[in-house]
């Protein structure tokens, strides 16, 4: 995907996707055993835009936080939950609708499952996935965390769901990480 909305080039005037948005995308790509390819349009002398290196900035500060649930990663056994439905292929992203607190992807790596929501989900995160009769035979889960707080996270597994008590402060700015340790 480009970082911008008109071309995969270089074009002035270019309205920018934000780091928000690509984010998100890269999550809900990663989550399905994909991989991104994002595209910067340089100028003719080769320097890039400063609202694409902002982009590429902010992109760069979440992963720092979160690059656990994404690099090496493997896919989960469901990709995901939530309500958001994306349109199909480049030419429908315009008509995407934004990704809410409900939408949540998951990764996995060396035995730790990441559930990513791409929407701050303020006091409680529900993951109808990981409730201890869920389908997805998640089984037990041993312990949660939020990537980027050291604070211990309350939380519950319940037959609707798996429930987190989040902290008040945000650890980044969008895609909240939770780390699940599955227990046997």
């Amino acid at each position: 995907t480009s970082v911008g909305w008109k071309s995969w080039g270089y074009i002035q005037d270019e309205s920018y996707k934000s780091a928000d948005q690509l984010v998100d995308e890269m999550v809900d790509i990663v989550s399905k055993n994909g991989c991104l390819l994002l595209n910067v349009g340089p100028r003719p002398d080769g320097t890039i835009p400063e609202e694409a290196e902002r982009v590429l900035l902010g992109i760069g500060q979440w992963l720092e936080v979160n690059r656990e649930a994404i690099y090496g990663t493997r896919p989960w056994k469901i990709y995901g939950e939530g309500p958001t439905k994306l349109s199909g292929g480049y030419f429908g992203e315009r008509e995407s609708q934004a990704f809410t607190a409900q939408d949540i992807r998951f990764t996995t790596r060396d035995g730790v499952l990441y559930a990513i929501c791409l929407d701050w989900p303020g006091q409680d995160l529900k993951i109808k996935s990981l409730s201890s009769k869920s389908d997805s035979s998640a089984g037990k889960v041993s312990d949660v965390r939020l990537l980027g707080v050291d604070e211990r996270l309350d939380w519950t597994q319940a037959e609707d769901y798996l429930t987190v008590r989040v902290p008040s402060k945000k650890p980044c700015d969008y895609a909240y990480t939770f780390k699940i340790i599955l227990g046997t």
